[in-house]
């Protein structure tokens, strides 16, 4: 008997242990960073140089940061308006701890929460959200790619060529999108058995191009937002010439929408601040280089926080079991 309660309560934990290793792993990286930070700078420097920024750009920045959630959330039910019909505050709060989910978890494994949140809340089937999920990372990585443009103009002094230039980047999505009817016409000649699956891929995309140019304009105003907002604190921490801030503030960000992303984004994201800090101009002797490595780790700090605190208000205007 007690070799089978034994043998019943290792079964338990061995059950456990599977279910959150995912989590587990983020908090064991999570206690490793610390570590290193402390050995590497000091986290009570760390913390010197953050609170040197000032209390109110801090909070300004959290809470435009916080807010760019809301506008994902708003490009959801955009995009999905008969599904999501009344249901703002629900479907905010499932964007919230996606977010949470995909900024935690090890190598975009987040990410899979959606089409399983969504079907879950929503009853949405899965291939409908999962295309809705790809189109609207293609449109993420698009206006990051802009974003990093407006950087790269500034360092050329505005001339009219990278103005040009960047300009037909930012437009690409409009010609791209008109090439849907004749993709999903192909797609019709699929076996009969594979229709179903094709009609719920179609559900997942705008209706049409003024659906289109509402979720590309929420997008661009995520993203805008975000980058210029990280740009900011990174410039208010010595992060030069304006350039290396913008591009600072794209090399973290397009480290968090890549497919190698630590727990947290640990690592990857300072790492990826100081390598596109680089590349827009920063000077790269020791001395700045340990400079822009603080600010990096600030500056990923503040977007750690920024997820704490929007699953914080998720807590709060979770709504009432149906």
């Amino acid at each position: 008997m007690h070799d089978y309660m034994k043998s019943n309560q290792d079964a338990s934990q061995e059950r456990w242990f599977r279910r959150n290793r995912m989590w587990l792993v983020t908090a064991g990286t999570l206690v490793v960073y610390a570590i290193f930070l402390q050995v590497a700078f000091g986290i009570p420097m760390l913390a010197g140089q953050l609170a040197a920024v000032g209390l109110a750009p801090l909070a300004a920045a959290l809470t435009l940061l916080v807010m760019t959630y809301a506008v994902r959330c708003w490009r959801v039910a955009d995009y999905f308006p008969r599904e999501t019909q009344g249901q703002f505050r629900r479907l905010l709060r499932l964007t919230l701890v996606h977010n949470l989910l995909n900024v935690m978890l090890p190598l975009r494994s987040g990410e899979a929460s959606f089409p399983l949140l969504m079907r879950s809340e929503f009853g949405m089937p899965l291939a409908r959200a999962t295309a809705a999920l790809l189109v609207m990372r293609l449109l993420d990585l698009h206006a990051l790619m802009a974003a990093a443009g407006i950087g790269l103009v500034i360092a050329k002094g505005w001339a009219l060529s990278a103005v040009f230039l960047w300009s037909v980047f930012l437009l690409a999505p409009l010609p791209l999108f008109a090439l849907k009817a004749p993709i999903f016409r192909l797609a019709r000649r699929l076996p009969a058995r594979l229709h179903a699956f094709v009609d719920e891929v179609e559900l997942g995309l705008p209706a049409g191009p003024v659906a289109f140019l509402r979720a590309w304009g929420a997008t661009l105003l995520n993203w805008g937002i975000k980058v210029v907002v990280l740009a900011w604190v990174l410039r208010l921490m010595d992060v030069t010439p304006l350039a290396a801030s913008f591009g600072g503030a794209l090399g973290g960000e397009l480290s968090s929408v890549l497919p190698v992303h630590a727990p947290g984004g640990v690592g990857t994201y300072p790492a990826g601040i100081v390598a596109g800090a680089l590349s827009f101009g920063a000077d790269a002797s020791p001395a700045n280089l340990a400079s822009i490595g603080k600010a990096a780790v600030n500056a990923h700090l503040l977007i750690l926080i920024s997820a704490f605190v929007g699953t914080g208000i998720a807590v709060l205007i979770a709504p009432s079991k149906r």
